[in-house]
């Protein structure tokens, strides 16, 4: 039941045949984690990309002021991890987190090779979505610069209601980068 969802994603763009997604199953790992805790965290070397089967998770910085920047939200069917740490294995900038109760597909760094190897259509899935994540990583760059933060929220409730309803308030300004009380003031103003 775990590993439905990965493989409708996965199929949406490459052939994987039911032998294929065995060794898919055998290669990867499930993981269940609590409300709170970390999956990786700043300054360790994050060891897994993690496929949200169930939950809803955050990923952010911590500054040296101690302000906290959430740079990503996940939930199902979304991928999360501190993508540069794991490719070169050095400290990771950013600390994953479990907002709720969640269920991960964990792909280490070996066995993403392997699948690599064994499965090659894998490799244009990975790359597709590498590609989507940059084109939304370059789409929020583009947004924080050009857009007020009005713009910005209303643009993050239509492209993730779903996301509003399950994190706290405090959490989405972090994202927007504004206080909790402007974003107080805009939701005011936006009902």
């Amino acid at each position: 039941m775990s590993y439905d969802l990965l493989i409708r994603q996965i199929r949406r763009h490459v052939a994987l045949s039911d032998p294929d997604a065995d060794i898919l199953r055998s290669l990867t790992r499930v993981k269940k984690v609590r409300k709170r805790q970390f999956v990786s965290e700043q300054g360790e070397i994050c060891r897994y990309e993690n496929f949200v089967v169930e939950g809803c998770l955050r990923c952010y910085h911590i500054d040296g002021k101690n302000a906290e920047h959430i740079v990503q939200f996940a939930v199902e069917g979304w991928w999360i991890s501190d993508l540069r740490s794991f490719m070169t294995e050095s400290p990771a900038d950013f600390t994953v987190e479990a907002i709720e109760p969640s269920t991960l597909i964990q792909f280490g760094r070996k066995e993403v090779e392997e699948l690599y190897r064994r499965l090659p259509a894998l490799e244009r899935f990975f790359r597709v979505m590498l590609q989507n994540a940059l084109v939304a990583s370059q789409r929020r760059i583009v947004d924080s610069y050009s857009e007020d933060a009005k713009r910005r929220y209303a643009e993050f409730r239509e492209r993730h209601p779903d996301i509003e309803k399950r994190v706290p308030l405090y959490m989405i300004a972090s994202y927007l980068g504004i206080t909790p009380e402007f974003l107080s003031r805009i939701r005011q103003d936006h009902n």
